[in-house]
């Protein structure tokens, strides 16, 4: 039995719900390290409340895999898990920017990095699901394809959710103006609407899609015999890191790399935008000018992810001509010296190309490493080893967010731009570790799971 080839509509309904899970990632991406400064965090904090975000993902992605691999509902077997992370994530996006509500029991700062916490395990909760889901529903001839339009709704819902609160202070008149311990109207607002999109979105996949049953899926693998009952366990997580294939291995220090420099990029954006090309003192937070920076670092955050959904079309016809490795390590490139670039350039304008830039890094990183991973892992434990992939996502946020924050104080004196810097040159290591990877689906080997 063999997978079935998908139309272009089911695969883009299979991976819609991911636009409403970008545009709530998106906004917190954009406004939580605005938001947290809000409620009275120092610069030089921002690292350690967002070090929580990567902690909950380390524990909920290999955790949700692992039952998800093992779960048959009546939903099937994804859908139950990022209908429930949705519905959790939407909760945190309403609730976040009103912290302050709850200041009567504790200080609004810690609520809302404990809301920050429940909102990203939340989003871990519905993302792992949806990256077995392409990888379980579609043959390996349609993988790129189906994670390169995965990576075009992402970027369709980040645009949204960036660009939101700037189209509501700007074009809808709602006020941006904060004071401390208030969040601005505009913010409040555009988390609403991203909850309720991220629902709606959600509920389109879980409506418009059918999973293979377990029986058909081992049928597609006839020859590889089921793990003895006693062994399949929470516990296995741990042997199955231990077996880890090597393309995943090989991989995973690429993946260190690229999200080391991507946590740097979205902690630190709005100061480093609003002190070295605003000119804001250090220690302002709070203006109206302030404001108009992270607003503007929202529009730019749309502009790169803009780019990734355009650029995310052309990568499976890039990767069939040149290979998906070396489409990694030019997007990698491209994206590193746009990173850097951002010391450079003259005025909040000039941000713009070097975001474009930052876009078509964003799309290889969404989209090539799980396209070159699933080709090397059995289809019995996609949902598991897509989930201690996240590993290598959330270890680099979390040593950036252990390091990165003292670096900013101590280092750097207190000026972010530098920390941008080192998210560019972060990439570029990235890019010279992909020439070290096997990719097993375009070499015909095979690695051992």
């Amino acid at each position: 039995m063999k997978k079935r080839k998908l139309s272009f509509l089911e695969i883009w309904n299979m991976s819609f719900g991911f636009l409403g899970i970008q545009m709530g990632f998106a906004l917190q991406n954009a406004n939580a390290s605005r938001i947290l400064q809000i409620f009275g965090a120092d610069i030089h904090e921002l690292s350690w409340f967002w070090l929580v975000a990567p902690l909950t993902g380390l524990v909920v992605q290999p955790v949700i895999g692992h039952y998800s691999d093992r779960t048959w509902t009546r939903l099937g077997r994804r859908r139950p898990f990022f209908l429930t992370g949705a519905i959790l994530a939407s909760i945190g996006l309403i609730l976040m920017p009103r912290a302050d509500i709850f200041v009567a029991f504790l200080p609004a700062l810690w609520v809302g990095a404990g809301l920050l916490m429940i909102m990203d395990a939340s989003f871990n909760v519905a993302m792992e699901p949806f990256r077995a889901l392409v990888a379980d529903n579609l043959p390996s001839d349609q993988r790129t394809l189906g994670f390169s339009i995965q990576t075009v709704l992402i970027g369709i819902g980040a645009v949204v959710g960036s660009w939101l609160p700037y189209v509501l202070a700007n074009w809808m008149g709602l006020s941006n103006e904060a004071v401390l311990g208030k969040v601005p109207l505009n913010l409040l607002v555009s988390f609403v609407i991203g909850a309720s999109i991220l629902l709606v979105s959600i509920i389109v996949t879980v409506v418009t899609t059918k999973e293979y049953t377990p029986e058909e899926l081992a049928l597609m693998e006839p020859d590889v015999p089921e793990e003895p009952e006693e062994k399949a366990g929470l516990l296995t997580i741990f042997s199955d890191f231990a077996k880890m294939p090597k393309t995943m291995i090989q991989l995973s220090w690429v993946q260190f790399f690229s999200w080391f420099g991507l946590f740097g990029m979205w902690v630190f954006s709005t100061p480093a935008i609003a002190h070295h090309i605003y000119g804001l003192p250090l220690e302002d937070s709070t203006s109206r000018l302030y404001q108009d920076a992270g607003d503007w670092v929202g529009v730019l955050f749309g502009v790169y992810n803009a780019v990734s959904a355009v650029f995310a079309f052309f990568l499976p016809v890039i990767a069939k001509k040149v290979g998906r490795k070396t489409t990694h390590v030019i997007a990698l490139i491209t994206g590193g010296l746009g990173l850097i670039s951002v010391y450079f350039v003259p005025d909040k304008y000039w941000l713009i190309p070097a975001m474009c830039a930052i876009g078509i890094a964003w799309a290889s990183i969404l989209a090539m490493p799980y396209a070159i991973l699933a080709g090397s892992i059995p289809a019995r434990k996609m949902g598991v080893y897509m989930g201690i992939f996240n590993f290598f996502i959330v270890i680099p946020q979390i040593i950036n967010a252990l390091i990165g924050g003292p670096m900013v104080k101590y280092l750097y004196g207190g000026n972010a731009i530098y920390a941008i810097v080192v998210s560019g040159v972060s990439f570029l290591i990235a890019a010279v570790l992909v020439f070290g990877v096997q990719d097993v689906d375009e070499t015909g080997q095979q690695t051992s799971p």
